[in-house]
């Protein structure tokens, strides 16, 4: 940013450029100090520094001022790799709107309403799926659900 607190052309084109290389990931984000870490494990700051650095340059993790990230890997070591999956759903024009304020409470990424053949497109963790699909074909006026796993992100 310049003083003005505008960005010039030059970092409007990198942000540009960053974004269109850049792929979306989910985070996973620690704001503890390393202190509150070091204590809660019960272990000496030292030694949890130590081990950051290794998990850091193994790939596990990804630090910076107040914060750690896990990264994929880090997940995927831990089970905890969850893959997307999307859910369409057909609901009853008339029974929309309940259908729509049940799905919201939900355990579930996003929920996107859309046009077409279909009412409403769920994305979600495939790890809770045989419960987001009971608890939709549950709802009043869902008529159809149809279930797609990503594979892959391209």
């Amino acid at each position: 940013m310049n003083g003005r607190g505008t960005l010039t052309p030059r970092q409007v084109k990198l942000l540009r450029k960053l974004y269109e290389e850049s792929r979306p990931i989910e985070v996973h984000t620690v704001e503890k100090t390393q202190d509150e870490l070091a204590n809660e494990l019960g272990i000496t700051r030292q030694a949890l520094s130590n081990h950051l650095k290794i998990l850091k340059e193994m790939g596990y993790i990804r630090t910076g001022r107040g914060f750690i990230d896990l990264t994929e890997k880090a997940l995927e070591a831990l089970g905890e790799k969850k893959g997307d999956v999307f859910v369409f759903v057909r609901i009853e024009p008339t029974k929309r709107k309940h259908v729509y304020e049940s799905i919201k409470k939900m355990n579930i990424k996003r929920i996107y309403r859309v046009t077409g053949d279909i009412d409403l497109i769920i994305e979600a963790d495939k790890t809770n799926l045989d419960e987001i699909l009971e608890e939709i074909a549950s709802l009043d006026g869902v008529k159809e659900t149809m279930t797609h796993v990503v594979l892959e992100v391209l």
